[in-house]
């Protein structure tokens, strides 16, 4: 370990997890099985590792997570410019965002971890300064809840999410894993990544998981994932947001959240990263499902607002349920 990165380990039920400071990272989620012990995300050997590989492996992302175009947004009349760190694009909180932030560990125990981070107004060009909160625990014996919370002392905005490359048999692709995602509309988007600010109808196209079905389509090349499907108004709960199933069909995850949509990314771009216990990851080696407002949305006037201002509060709630079928 590092000297300014600490580890800390939670256990309840079937669960064994691990969490880095350096970006409130979850380094390992174990499952226990009646196979035995499962890793359920992909992970590093060494903090330094995350520290090196900029991929977002496992940690809490923001200011703001996704991308906002050309780095750009109006608040309030004011207008402001964002580093831009992907193709002329702002993308999850610049070249030192949340991710790459060592946050200070506030308390521990067995089931609980929670972790705090200041930002100061002005980093990465965003307005206000914005204390942020984040707090993993263990419910009952299979449930991984994640509260993040936010408060600014100016008018500023704010999307944070989680970052994890889910692997429910631990190792191999994921493309014949089976997915659920309840939602009826995505969002397209341009080469870089951009929405179009349409909202389309899954029906009848690749992103339709209204069903449960493999990642790859059947007798089909796998598609490019990596969009923001649109999600039924949570009411101020969380409501399921996606389910994800092993092949052998021995584990499966519920993801259930408060935000308004989830980001399917493929981990298609990948390139033989060094992984946990001497393993290479690649192409498909993990499946990111990311509970998050709308990227570009300060842009968007048809997206959900993503402002923030001085006596209102952010707050997310995303929990991994996992099930022995």
């Amino acid at each position: 370990m590092e000297p300014d990165i600490q580890r800390i380990g939670l256990r309840g039920g079937d669960l064994d997890v691990s969490i880095l400071s350096f970006g409130a990272t979850i380094e390992k989620l174990v499952v226990h099985t009646p196979r035995g012990p499962r890793h359920v995300v992909l992970g590093f050997d060494s903090a330094a590792a995350y520290r090196q590989h900029r991929v977002y492996m496992g940690c809490v992302v923001g200011r703001f997570a996704n991308r906002i175009a050309a780095g750009r947004f109006t608040l309030d009349g004011t207008s402001y410019q964002l580093s831009r760190n992907e193709n002329g694009n702002h993308l999850h909180g610049g070249f030192s965002g949340f991710s790459h932030k060592v946050w200070s560990i506030e308390s521990v125990t067995e089931r609980v971890a929670h972790l705090s981070l200041m930002s100061p107004a002005g980093e990465e060009g965003y307005p206000g300064r914005l204390a942020v909160e984040c707090r993993y625990s263990i419910e009952g014996d299979r449930c991984l809840r994640i509260a993040l919370t936010a408060v600014t002392d100016a008018p500023t905005i704010v999307n944070l999410a989680t970052h994890s490359y889910f692997n429910l048999d631990g190792a191999g692709s994921v493309l014949s894993h089976r997915l659920e995602i309840p939602a009826d509309a995505y969002l397209p988007t341009d080469a870089a990544g951009i929405p179009t600010g349409a909202f389309a109808s899954v029906g009848g196209t690749p992103f339709d998981f209204r069903t449960l079905r493999a990642v790859q389509p059947a007798d089909a090349p796998p598609p490019r994932y990596d969009n923001t499907y649109v999600l039924a108004p949570p009411e101020g709960r969380v409501r399921k947001a996606a389910r994800l199933e092993s092949p052998s069909r021995d584990l499966a995850m519920e993801i259930w959240s408060t935000e308004p949509g989830i980001q399917l990314f493929d981990c298609a771009t990948m390139r033989s990263l060094p992984g946990r216990d001497g393993c290479s990851y690649g192409p498909y080696s993990g499946l990111c499902l990311e509970p998050q407002r709308f990227p570009d949305s300060p842009n968007r006037s048809g997206f959900p607002d993503c402002a923030l201002h001085p006596g209102q509060a952010y707050r997310q709630v995303t929990e991994y349920r996992f099930d022995l079928p």
